[in-house]
């Protein structure tokens, strides 16, 4: 397993980083071949957010690619709770994995892992009109209505985008091709 540790705000130490491999090879033996592990520690500057200390991993297999973010107010303390969320989404992958063995589909696991008995259905539909704008008159309205996202016709390329509040506080634009 190749880990690759990032920092951001905070400066990854070869005891943090020797914790986090030591941890994340748990998973070694339960995943075939995982071939890359990318870990990101973050230290959150927000003094409101007492669980500031960051943890978010990717792990690129054969089959899956499995992805999940925890905080805590301990570095370690947020290592320990992402490895244990990534072994319920492996052992997710491998019941439902051995369910399937027969129909020669392999499954991928979603990146929110839903509860198998969980039914993925449609709730709620809305129609509204999309007016060009710039994006920075959609982070605008955006704004003005507390929403996560906001979808809008480009005005300069008169495709349909959205833009959306990141974790961090700043602003995302999806542009999508086709």
């Amino acid at each position: 397993m190749r880990l690759q540790v990032k920092g951001k705000n905070v400066e990854v130490t070869d005891s943090i980083r020797q914790y986090a491999q030591e941890k994340l090879g748990k998973l070694d033996r339960q995943l075939a071949d995982p071939t890359r592990v990318e870990l990101e520690l973050a230290v959150e500057r927000n003094p409101s957010i007492s669980a500031n200390h960051v943890a978010e991993a990717t792990i690129w297999t054969k089959g899956p690619i499995l992805r999940a973010r925890e905080a805590n107010v301990d570095m370690k303390a947020s290592i320990d709770q992402l490895v244990d969320k990534l072994e319920r989404q492996v052992k997710k992958y491998r019941a439902k994995r051995r369910n399937h063995r027969g129909s020669g589909v392999e499954p991928r696991m979603p990146e929110d892992a839903i509860p198998v008995d969980a039914e993925l259905r449609i709730v709620k539909s809305k129609r509204f009109p999309v007016k060009p704008m710039s994006p920075e008159e959609a982070v605008l309205q955006l704004e003005l209505l507390g929403h996560d996202f906001f979808v809008f016709q480009n005005a300069e390329t008169l495709d349909v985008n959205v833009v959306y509040r990141r974790r961090d506080g700043a602003y995302g634009l999806i542009e999508p091709q086709i």
